[in-house]
């Protein structure tokens, strides 16, 4: 795949755009601009709820597309909302009624706010400002399971694979999940996914995914990475992930502004090129 023909830039927030601060460095949102100004398509897909990615990438200075929730939420340039699919209220309720490990933080993403099991300050920290505030709950006392997506988090990677497992034993073929990362297990509709949310974006902008580069460092971002026509992983990426995608190229960490050097690299090229 010639990096001439790219047309349009994907990349994930956390482990990937986003540092360790959970924020965007002044060179990457530099790199980014040019791009714009270069009428670079720009995407950014993330498991992150819109509220919470809005702020985020408000940081940048200039209009993104916005693909949320893994893909159940797709919102336009002008913020528009473009997309929207919810869970199933009766099957969200089923797992949530199943015998949770309490150790486990669970959290629904709800439209305005994200009900949690217990106060995680380490979940917290995510969020440089509140713009998408949690709210403590007992989930045995709720009448409303409307959702866009479940969350379990907790530092024994095993503990949610135990938990993935009990979960898909009745709902194969209700719920898609995902690792975004190996202490973070997160369920949406079978519909939703990353990759599917961005083809509806090309779709209507009149590019292919082959036109499109992609940087990604979870499972959420798997089906991403390999639908596009240059697919990325983070340095920071789990080994696993690695090993199930190795024919793809492996870069710097996030923490080392890997999307933004490749990125440059590419402008650099092509100006020398042109």
């Amino acid at each position: 795949m010639s990096k001439q023909k790219i047309k349009v830039v994907i990349s994930d927030l956390d482990g990937t755009l986003l540092n360790s601060d959970h924020t965007i460095s002044a060179y990457t949102k530099s790199v980014f601009q040019e791009l714009h100004k270069q009428n670079y398509l720009i995407i950014v897909a993330t498991g992150r709820h819109h509220m919470d990615a809005m702020a985020i990438i408000n940081s940048l200075d200039f209009p993104v597309y916005l693909v949320t929730s893994n893909g159940a939420r797709i919102h336009s340039p002008q913020k528009e909302l473009l997309y929207s699919f919810n869970m199933d209220g009766d099957s969200v309720k089923s797992v949530l009624s199943l015998d949770i490990d309490p150790e486990i933080t669970t959290v629904l993403f709800r439209e305005t706010v994200w009900q949690t099991s217990k106060t995680n300050n380490k979940l917290n920290a995510f969020q440089k400002d509140l713009a998408y505030p949690p709210q403590v709950v007992d989930f045995s006392e709720l009448d409303d399971f409307n959702a866009i997506k479940i969350f379990f988090t907790h530092d024994d990677h095993q503990k949610l694979v135990d938990l993935k497992e009990k979960i898909l034993e009745n709902h194969l073929d209700v719920f898609s999940h995902a690792f975004s990362l190996p202490i973070c297990l997160e369920f949406m509709d079978k519909s939703v996914d990353k990759s599917v949310a961005i083809g509806k974006i090309l779709e209507k902008e009149g590019f292919t995914f082959e036109e499109a580069i992609s940087f990604g460092d979870g499972f959420n971002d798997e089906k991403m990475l390999g639908a596009t026509g240059i697919g990325l992983i983070m340095g920071n990426a789990p080994e696993n992930l690695k090993n199930k995608l190795p024919h793809l190229e492996v870069i710097s960490t996030n923490n080392e502004d890997g999307v933004a050097k490749y990125l440059a690299a590419i402008l650099e090229g092509l100006s020398v090129s042109s």
